[in-house]
């Protein structure tokens, strides 16, 4: 989710049910699992969301936490409406492979073998990412090092899920935030390894599995003519060129309206020749300005033949990584949001794609998303008292692993309206941010202070707006202040 100046990708989806049959036997080989099927008659409208999308040879799917597996409503809701799946946080690097070449497959199998049993695709979510890395990845290893653990990694979980997954998300938010075009994100990859280190994981990944689709996953690449994504375009662009395996692009949208230019911005990565996925769709909102949102989205998706299909990330807006912004399609209790609405009618209307299958590149050799393992039950700082006119800001751990955490951040307006806030705090004992999203932060030593988004500083008095992070070291939960102007 796979993040915002971060990520987590973020660092972000739903399924399909009374749900329309796959292709016979369409779970077996990855050429086989992009043929869907339905049982529907002509011109009969679908009555949800994963039997719409296959109506034009689409999925539409949703982000899955094991952890919330045991919800029986949670897990019926998926199996009604989705047509694919991606593991939230159970195929990142530190989850999967805690310990060097020890993977704990438990949680992404669950989810997996569930998806396949249901007849759904399922998208690998994610091969390298500078955030979620298990303590062993660490600065002290040496270039060599760091590219054969990387190789092994790809080269061990792709081989695993292998028949099973029918696209990767190879790279995850390489992609620096800001800057010139092309700039890559500071990380212990572009450190050791150089920029070289996409091509480098994209080889590898062909070389394990010559069929599934792989592809670069990014925030903030929705809009057509930002410099980030241009910086992507231009990868893909050359990548293409040179014969080096990439398949597909995957754009998070992790936002609260689409930019006017999101259709041209898919067009163009597709007139690249490669697939455009929605990896991590959420609409921060409610009623109908929500609804609207969606349904461009969805409008702007189904207007490509290349764009292949559409994720949101999770299904109830209970256990959302921006749960305060109410960015799902089914609410707290489950029940269906107008969004949903837009979006099934917006299914129902669409065109055919015509997305190519999966096809072995020339070998010649990047989320809430946003989240963690769901290891830590929540915890809260005690900071929450709204001043008159002001604002008060709540950090929340909502999952930790294995040398870092993600924690959710909900800043309150007080009696009054706000328009701008910021929030503060001092981490107690080494803790860093790896990733943020929903804000802009700046640090000095242990000091943070993170101000708003342009999208999200207006709050209106007694309501509530979020923000996220992953963060390097033990949880923490310190007391954060809250200023508006």
């Amino acid at each position: 989710m796979s993040d915002f100046p971060l990520s987590a990708g973020g660092a972000r989806r739903p399924l399909s049910g009374p749900r329309r049959a796959l292709a016979a036997g369409a779970l077996g080989v990855l050429g086989v699992v992009t043929a869907l099927a339905t049982t529907l008659p002509a011109n009969a409208a679908a009555s949800t969301l994963g039997a719409a999308a296959a109506q034009s040879g689409r999925y539409f799917g949703t982000a899955i936490a094991a952890g919330h597996m045991n919800d029986s409503t949670y897990v019926a809701t998926w199996d009604r409406e989705f047509n694919s799946v991606t593991a939230e946080n159970e195929m990142k690097w530190g989850p999967i492979e805690p310990s060097r070449n020890s993977f704990n497959w438990g949680s992404a199998d669950q989810i997996v073998n569930h998806a396949v049993s249901k007849g759904m695709k399922v998208r690998g979510h994610t091969l390298v990412w500078h955030a979620q890395l298990p303590s062993w990845i660490n600065s002290s290893m040496s270039a060599s090092d760091l590219r054969s653990a990387m190789t092994n990694h790809i080269t061990q979980v792709m081989n695993h899920y292998k028949g099973k997954v029918f696209a990767w998300d190879v790279v995850n938010e390489a992609f620096a935030d800001g800057g010139a075009v092309g700039t890559l994100r500071d990380s212990i990859f572009t450190q050791k390894l150089g920029n070289g280190f996409i091509e480098e994981a994209f080889r590898a990944a062909r070389a394990a599995d010559p069929n599934v689709k792989l592809c670069y996953n990014d925030y903030n690449i929705d809009n057509a003519t930002a410099a980030k994504t241009q910086g992507v375009y231009n990868m893909v662009k050359d990548f293409k060129a040179r014969g080096v395996p990439i398949d597909c692009v995957g754009l998070q949208s992790h936002f609260g309206n689409p930019p006017s230019n999101y259709q041209q911005n898919i067009a163009q990565f597709a007139a690249l020749g490669v697939d455009v996925q929605i990896t991590e769709l959420d609409v921060g909102g409610s009623g109908s300005t929500q609804a609207d949102a969606y349904r461009r989205v969805v409008q702007a998706c189904t207007a490509v033949p290349r764009c292949a299909g559409i994720t949101v990330w999770g299904i109830t807006d209970k256990w959302s990584w921006r749960s305060g912004d109410t960015p799902l399609l089914f609410d707290g209790n489950f029940n269906k949001k107008q969004a949903y609405t837009s979006v099934l009618d917006a299914l129902n209307a669409a065109t055919p794609s015509t997305s190519p299958s999966p096809s072995a590149s020339p070998s010649r050799s990047p989320s809430a998303s946003p989240s963690a393992s769901p290891s830590a039950s929540p915890s809260a700082s005690p900071t929450r008292s709204p001043l008159p006119g002001g604002c008060s800001a709540t950090i929340k751990t909502i999952n930790s692993w294995g040398g870092g955490f993600q924690s959710e951040v909900t800043v309150q307006a007080g009696s009054s309206a706000v328009n701008g806030w910021t929030v503060k705090w001092t981490w107690p004992s080494g803790q860093s941010i790896s990733s943020l999203w929903n804000g802009r932060q700046s640090t000095s030593g242990s000091s943070v202070t993170v101000t708003n988004e342009t999208y999200n500083g207006s709050i209106a008095a007694g309501a509530s707006t979020t923000f996220g992070f992953t963060a390097n070291g033990n949880a923490a939960t310190p007391t954060a202040t809250c200023t508006s102007p």
